[in-house]
């Protein structure tokens, strides 16, 4: 999702990594086969609820699946106060937990034709493009912090983590971006 604003960037020898600000995020959580669930992620972003790891966009935000029973919505930020009130005449009567998270998560992205690279040696998943491409969603975690990935379009990862581990996550992602980041330094020489 492109609207968000940065707060920050680096440019990297194999990477562009930046830190975004403004975007809004609330959880979702219930049973996701319900028309409650479907209808309340319609009226935020007019979207249906993702199959499993999955994350769809559109022009009024995107919706990932995070788990069996949980969702995230990103809206613009300025709008999420009216997102969320948009989502409770469906949720009305059912079982559910909506909450705003935007204050506690950080947004990075990762840019470049290295970008899966740049993330292989942080993150211990399979980001070959043939196990993760444009619209999966990833729940891992990225040196010793919980993370989650996706994939909007080729050459551009979104990395999203808990604020209170931002500054880390931002000083991992520099370096594994940087000219010390060379992926040929981290293969074993043949012999």
């Amino acid at each position: 999702m492109d609207k968000a604003g940065e707060m920050w960037r680096f440019d990297g020898a194999l990477a562009r990594v930046s830190r975004m600000a403004g975007m809004g995020m609330l959880t979702l959580r219930g049973d996701l086969a319900t028309e409650a669930i479907g209808g309340a992620v319609s009226a935020a972003v007019g979207l249906a609820v993702p199959q499993t790891r999955r994350i769809g966009f559109g022009p009024q935000g995107a919706v990932a699946w995070m788990s069996p029973d949980e969702l995230l919505l990103l809206v613009p930020g300025a709008d999420r106060a009216a997102r969320q009130e948009a989502m409770r005449p469906p949720l009305e009567g059912r079982h559910h937990l909506l909450a705003d998270v935007s204050d506690a998560r950080a947004v990075f992205t990762v840019e470049g034709p290295a970008c899966r690279d740049v993330l292989a040696k942080i993150m211990p998943v399979d980001l070959d493009p043939r196990a993760f491409g444009p619209g999966q969603i990833l729940r891992s975690r990225a040196g010793q912090v919980a993370a989650a990935i996706w994939m909007e379009r080729e050459e551009r990862i979104t990395l999203l983590c808990f604020r209170s581990v931002a500054g880390y996550m931002g000083e991992l992602l520099k370096t594994s971006a940087g000219e010390s980041g060379d992926p040929a330094y981290f293969r074993p020489e043949a012999g």
